[in-house]
């Protein structure tokens, strides 16, 4: 098992050593000088212009230059925003815990209805009952993420004027940050209104974590179903019904905490889709973290908050899915075995 933990760590380097040289030689050609798509400081003075050349190695060869870049990336060092004039480091911090926030609410969403409508749509008999699970799956999957925020929007936030359908907060709440996590932070609040500030933070997250939701959602219940079904025939759910236990046990004890291991490696292989959907739900609802950051940045040319952005949303997709992979081989008992066999 260490052997195995050892090459997933190989193979974080490694991939992320790779991606970071694509974007080492993208930078490159941005239609800037190098220097400025470096630090993001468009009129620097001598002291400045010669103390970026000493950091990014900008007279040497390429490799001391890519070098040289990856060292001062991984050390934090991020330039300044172009329009802010802020540090790119801090400016992202402040980002990120938002768009961790609207992807656990949204995960937690596709699970807690997805798999029960998995579970039930592999083992109901009525045809009408799975078909329309099916269609609902179907249809989830091929709307678009964008016409299905714009649409949602459209109902309950305009016509219905149920809920908000921008930001993260009513800009009336004074909310200091602990944990960078809204809900957690209105909670957190010694104001009166703390109460008041946790419901609107709520209100505002249910229209994009629900249109976020969709994809896993969809998905959660395709691999529930299919898992459920092949789990039911197993032969130890066989042997726990001639022991006489009940629907209920067989199903929680037995058959259910099986069937959600295929469903976490599909989490895993759609982290990439999943990023790129909420980079669009957070434009779409203006949502403060790093998707709607970044797109700022591309269409502002922020050149800084360009390489930031793309490097903590690829670094992070990266090491969640290894560390995804890891945890199922870690209690899927069939990994394992091969696993071992294998050592």
């Amino acid at each position: 098992m260490w052997r195995y933990f050892l090459r997933r760590i190989n193979l974080f380097f490694a991939t992320s050593l790779v991606m970071i040289a694509v974007l080492f030689f993208a930078t490159g050609m941005f239609p800037v000088e190098k220097s400025y798509a470096l630090t993001g400081i468009q009129f620097p003075s001598s002291e400045q212009q010669a103390q970026t050349v000493a950091d990014f190695k900008l007279d040497s060869n390429q490799l001391s230059q890519f070098i040289a870049y990856l060292t001062e990336r991984l050390s934090g060092n991020l330039g300044i925003s172009v329009n802010s004039q802020q540090s790119v480091a801090t400016e992202l911090s402040n980002v990120l815990p938002a768009s961790f926030e609207l992807s656990l609410f949204a995960g937690t969403i596709a699970i807690f209805f997805g798999v029960p409508l998995g579970v039930l749509s592999s083992l109901s008999e009525s045809k009408s009952v799975q078909c329309s699970i099916l269609a609902l799956t179907l249809t989830g999957y091929s709307i678009p993420v964008f016409w299905l925020g714009l649409t949602l929007s459209l109902w309950f936030g305009v016509k219905l004027e149920w809920l908000p359908i921008s930001g993260q907060i009513n800009l009336l709440y004074e909310i200091e940050p602990v944990t960078g996590f809204m809900l957690i932070d209105t909670l957190l609040s010694h104001e009166a209104y703390r109460i008041s500030a946790f419901k609107d933070a709520l209100l505002h997250i249910i229209l994009p974590a629900v249109t976020l939701a969709v994809l896993p959602f969809t998905v959660v219940i395709r691999i529930t179903r299919q898992a459920m079904m092949t789990v039911m025939t197993q032969t130890y759910i066989r042997a726990a019904e001639a022991r006489g236990l009940n629907t209920y046990s067989i199903l929680m004890k037995h058959a259910l905490p099986n069937a959600l291991i295929p469903v976490l490696k599909a989490f895993g292989l759609m982290l990439g889709s999943f990023a790129s959907y909420g980079i669009i739900v957070e434009v779409i609802f203006a949502w403060p973290g790093v998707g709607s950051w970044l797109i700022a940045g591309i269409y502002q040319r922020d050149y800084t908050v360009i390489q930031a952005g793309i490097l903590s949303v690829s670094l992070l997709i990266i090491f969640l899915s290894i560390m995804i992979d890891l945890v199922h081989t870690t209690i899927n008992p069939i990994n394992r075995k091969e696993l071992y066999a294998s050592n």
